[in-house]
């Protein structure tokens, strides 16, 4: 457990808290802090699918400004390689994962909130790319996570303006999936996490793999490849028990019956 982050585990469901104040900045520590627990995350038996949170005022309001100051190239051609490498941590959970967005999700913040696999915001928060009024570019994989997402125009748009998005908006382009009062968003995103609760872990990480893995090649991704990667991941899981005993259980109770044990 981290200074400014840490896994929080109740009844399956993990929750990553980011908790720097006063606006969870993401300076390198907390960067470095987040892949420790995103890494613990995926390895823990006990957690099913993972929550990112920033508690009821601000999910995150980017990365630490003050920090990056005065760096030069050289200093920052080093240190961008950790901005991407956290961001693929928390994406790389091989699990359910949702991002509760409260108050402010931007820069960082919002590229945080990209690695999940759903996104939930408070009806009165606000998201947003702003690097270009730095006189910079998103550098944690705003660029791509953002053009895969709501598509490349609506992505150049937003990080060419710099402009904040509400949660309505958010919704309407497909940045965000679900919009709740401020005071339920993350009660609602560990209701969606809980459901994967003692459900079959190997493929629902089977099924991340091929959706996450044919996407790497573009925003389209290539249909040959993907085709490829699903169908490895299809065939592997007739290794596990999961897959016997879902396909029983369909056989001999009908859909919905099964129970897993995540091998």
């Amino acid at each position: 457990m981290g200074e400014f982050v840490r896994l929080e585990v109740d009844g399956g469901v993990g929750t990553i808290r980011l908790d720097r104040p006063k606006m969870n900045a993401l300076d390198a520590q907390v960067q470095r802090e987040l892949i420790d627990v995103a890494s613990e995350a995926d390895s823990r038996a006990d957690v099913a699918a993972v929550v990112f949170y920033g508690g009821e005022r601000v999910f995150a309001a980017g990365a630490d400004v003050k920090e990056m100051a005065d760096m030069t190239f050289e200093v920052m051609d080093e240190h961008s390689h950790l901005l991407q490498d956290f961001t693929k941590a928390l994406a790389g959970i091989g699990k359910p994962t949702v991002a509760a967005i409260t108050g402010f999700a931007l820069g960082g913040g919002l590229e945080v909130a990209l690695t999940a696999d759903v996104r939930f915001a408070a009806d009165d928060a606000k998201l947003g790319q702003p690097e270009i009024l730095l006189g910079i570019i998103p550098g944690a994989g705003g660029t791509q996570r953002l053009a895969r997402l709501v598509g490349s125009a609506k992505a150049k748009e937003l990080i060419y303006t710099g402009r904040f998005v509400g949660a309505d908006e958010a919704l309407d382009i497909g940045l965000v999936d679900q919009v709740h009062p401020a005071a339920d968003v993350y009660g609602k995103a560990v209701e969606w996490a809980r459901q994967f609760v003692n459900g079959p872990a190997l493929a629902l990480r089977a099924a991340k793999v091929a959706i996450d893995g044919a996407l790497d090649g573009g925003a389209d991704g290539d249909l040959d490849g993907g085709l490829e990667l699903e169908r490895r991941e299809f065939a592997g899981l007739f290794r596990s028990h999961d897959q016997k005993a879902g396909m029983q259980s369909f056989v001999e109770n009908g859909p919905g019956k099964a129970v897993f044990e995540g091998r």
